[in-house]
This record gives C-alpha cells, sequence and structure tokens, in this order.
C-alpha cells in the first residue's frame, strides 16, 4: 500500500496518517524525515544534503527524488509507505512519476477553511508538558489554565488566524494543484500504475474520519 496524504493545515492528516500506518504496517515517510535521516547515516546523498542545509540553500527536487529512492529501498518500506507532506509540487509529483515509484491511492483530506481556522486557532497548550486543549473542542476547566498545574496556557504564534489564512494561500498555490495533477494522469492515463484519487470529507469524530478513509482503502 503505498499512499500520499493530501490536506489543509489543520485537516487532521498526521492523525489519520497514524491510523493508516498502523493498519497496513506501513511508515511515515516526511521530507524532514528523509533529510534528517540521510544526515544522521552519514551517507554520500546525506552528506551532500547537510552541505546544503549548512549553507542555507533549499535542497533541490532532483535531491529530494534521490533521497526518496533511497528511503523507500528500506526493508521497513517492503509493505508500503505513507508519504505526508511530500511531493508539494507539482514538479516534484511529476519527478516522482517519472521515477516509475509505483503510487496505490491519493488520499486527500477535505476540510473547510473557516473550519481549519476554527481548529487551528483555537488551540492552547501547555508549554511545559505539550498537553493541549481547545476552547471549543477541548476547552480547560478554568479558560487559559492548565487542567493539572494551574499555569497559563499559550497560543503558538504559528495558530494566530492571519497566519493560518497565510499557510492555506500557500497551500492552495503550491500543493493543491497536485489534485488536478493526478486527476489528469487518471483521465490520460490507464495503466494500471495511476494511482485512485480520494476525497474524504475531514467532518465528524476522529473516529468516523478514520472508519471512512480505512473503508476507501479496502478496509
Amino acid at each position: 500500500m503505498r499512499i500520499i496524504l493530501l490536506g489543509v493545515p489543520g485537516a487532521g492528516k498526521g492523525t489519520q496518517a497514524r491510523f493508516i500506518c498502523d493498519v497496513f504496517h506501513i511508515p511515515l515517510i516526511s521530507t524532514g524525515d528523509m533529510l534528517r535521516n540521510a544526515i544522521n547515516a552519514g551517507t554520500e546523498l546525506g552528506g551532500e544534503v547537510k552541505e546544503i542545509i549548512s549553507a542555507g540553500a533549499l535542497v533541490s527536487d532532483d535531491i529530494i527524488i534521490d533521497l526518496v529512492k533511497e528511503r523507500i529501498s528500506q526493508s521497513d518500506c517492503e509493505n508500503g509507505f505513507l508519504f505526508d507532506g511530500f511531493p508539494r509540487t507539482i514538479p516534484q509529483a511529476d519527478a516522482l512519476y517519472k521515477t516509475g515509484i509505483k503510487i496505490d491511492y491519493i488520499v486527500e483530506i477535505c476540510v473547510e477553511d473557516e473550519e481549519v481556522v476554527t481548529r487551528l486557532s483555537g488551540r492552547r497548550i501547555h508549554p511545559e508538558s505539550g498537553r493541549t486543549y481547545h476552547v471549543v473542542y477541548n476547552p480547560p476547566k478554568i479558560a487559559e489554565k492548565d487542567d493539572l498545574t494551574g499555569e497559563d496556557l499559550i497560543q503558538r504564534a504559528d495558530d494566530n488566524k492571519a497566519v493560518i489564512r497565510e499557510r492555506l494561500r500557500i497551500y492552495y498555490n503550491q500543493t493543491q494543484p497536485l489534485v488536478n495533477y493526478y486527476q489528469s494522469l487518471s483521465d490520460v492515463h490507464e495503466e494500471k500504475d495511476v494511482p485512485q484519487l480520494i476525497c474524504i470529507q475531514g467532518k465528524g469524530t476522529v473516529e468516523d474520519i478514520k472508519e471512512e478513509v480505512l473503508r476507501a482503502l479496502g478496509k
């Protein structure tokens, strides 16, 4: 089971990714993970990545694709893998497709913008423990205070409404076009190696969404 997971920030991708990986016994792979693993492994490619990052430059799409090929050749990917955060752009998706790496499903978790803003802007965190609350969905017993310590909760800087809307804008400009890209592959090609595009409405409880995702993936 080889899956690419898409969705706006706050769509709940991380939660659903863990469920999918547990059920299908596949690793969750992100671009950040690939970069860190390559550097820590001390491979030739990892050394190249380390130099680029140390210089403050961006890692090219070609190197990202090489990292993908290196990562999925490892034994834990024998049953498949789930990409979260990759590909981010059409050039990356096109490069991945041209490598011949088979992807079975593109799973997009769809959530309305205003719901995303409500979800993310309402988050509150206890910085010492990492305990998370939500002013609407999971409020603390005393407003803005941690239930266990009574200490102040904080709002992460990137959970500000203006920042959230900017993150959404970037997603729609850079990543949302991937849905159209994969749809066009399905329309033009009939080969079995073209991934199936699935849209899951990210509404309801976490368990409801989990069941819908797994049902769409044949579980």
